[in-house]
């Protein structure tokens, strides 16, 4: 395998999956003309104000659908993932005892929900997932043979990226599909910046590997 294909990362795995990054104008819909009036409406919602929910989730629907396309793989999963987060969102909300930390709240519930669609799919489906990695293993000729063109590249890296569990697929997708700093990954994920670090780089091994195993 040429070297230049070999060193293939996992920011192009992200491109391989054909996830579209987040737009500078998207990045903006986090917040509804300013912090103050997202809180406003976060305080609303939870006082059982729906229209101010709906509002809320409106400008991070679309930030919403693409991390859960990005970690679940189909779009069909990705917005089952994503209503299920917003209607439990919307039972917990008056809960939520800072209003001003609404996004990461909202994001780690959705991510938890990726996870959850994630671990299912993969218990109903531990027997086929076994009959193709037989299948496979019955070409040889084919799997040993040197990636040819970028389209055989990326198909190798989306096979990779799907034997990842939800936690490792999570992590990559916040860092190079949302394009989050390891800080703000791990105030999004309620854990300490020097595990958020090791976890990304454990992620990062993981696929490397992976991509070893579809060559």
């Amino acid at each position: 395998m040429p070297s230049t294909t070999s060193r293939v990362g996992p920011s192009t795995a992200v491109e391989a999956m054909s996830i579209t990054r987040g737009s500078a104008e998207a990045g903006t819909a986090f917040v509804v003309d300013g912090q103050e009036v997202a809180v406003a409406l976060v305080e609303r919602a939870q006082a059982g104000d729906r229209s101010a929910y709906e509002a809320l989730i409106r400008t991070r629907l679309d930030r919403l659908l693409r991390l859960a396309l990005s970690i679940v793989g189909n779009e069909a999963d990705a917005r089952d993932a994503v209503q299920e987060s917003c209607l439990k969102a919307w039972r917990e909300l008056p809960r939520l005892r800072d209003a001003g930390r609404f996004e990461a709240w909202l994001w780690r519930i959705a991510i938890n929900a990726c996870r959850s669609s994630l671990r299912g799919r993969r218990r109903a489906s531990v027997h086929e997932i076994a009959v193709d990695d037989t299948a496979a293993g019955s070409e040889p000729a084919q799997r040993g043979s040197a990636f040819t063109d970028d389209v055989t590249v990326k198909d190798a890296i989306r096979r990779a990226f799907r034997r990842l569990d939800s936690d490792k697929r999570s992590i990559l997708v916040l860092h190079y599909v949302e394009e989050r700093p390891v800080i703000e990954i791990a105030r999004l994920l309620g854990i300490a910046e020097g595990t958020a670090k090791s976890r990304l780089h454990a992620a990062r091994k993981s696929l490397e590997r992976a991509l070893e195993v579809e060559r």
